[in-house]
């Protein structure tokens, strides 16, 4: 029968799907604990790094839409996680940091990433390599989104 290009056993997009909701999926309980869901512990991590960041840069680092972080940074907040605030220099643009209360979430997450390393049972040579290539598609997909192409 030959080559079929739509056959899914060819498609490197299906097992990379699969990987992510599957993943996403087992993050669920450990971060239910948190009271966070996926998306909101992506950008509790961004502050546990940052502290502080405006809408802009978060959307732009975490390739969220701004329609889609604004409800997320809103419920943050109403969670007392982070504390919104309008620039004092442009009222355009929303001032973010991370409160107490945020800070001390991230005791609480510290085990999220062993336990999902034991799922994954990965070596940390195999981990870094699947990181690396997965970084290598994504710069490879957002620069052909620049030029068009995708």
């Amino acid at each position: 029968m030959g080559y079929d290009p739509l056959a899914l056993s060819n498609q490197l997009c299906f097992p990379i799907y699969l990987c992510s909701k599957e993943i996403i999926r087992r993050y669920t309980p450990l971060l239910k604990e948190a009271d966070l869901t996926y998306t909101q512990y992506i950008v509790m991590m961004y502050f546990w790094e940052k502290k502080q960041s405006n809408v802009k840069e978060i959307s732009r680092t975490l390739l969220l839409d701004p329609s889609t972080l604004t409800p997320l940074l809103k419920k943050l907040e109403q969670k007392g996680y982070l504390k919104r605030s309008r620039n004092q220099e442009d009222e355009r643009n929303l001032d973010v940091v991370i409160t107490e209360k945020g800070e001390a979430l991230r005791e609480k997450a510290l085990r999220i990433p062993e336990q999902m390393g034991k799922c994954l049972d990965l070596s940390e040579e195999e981990a870094a390599v699947l990181y690396a290539l997965i970084g290598k598609a994504l710069a490879n997909v957002e620069k052909d989104l620049a030029r068009q192409n995708c």
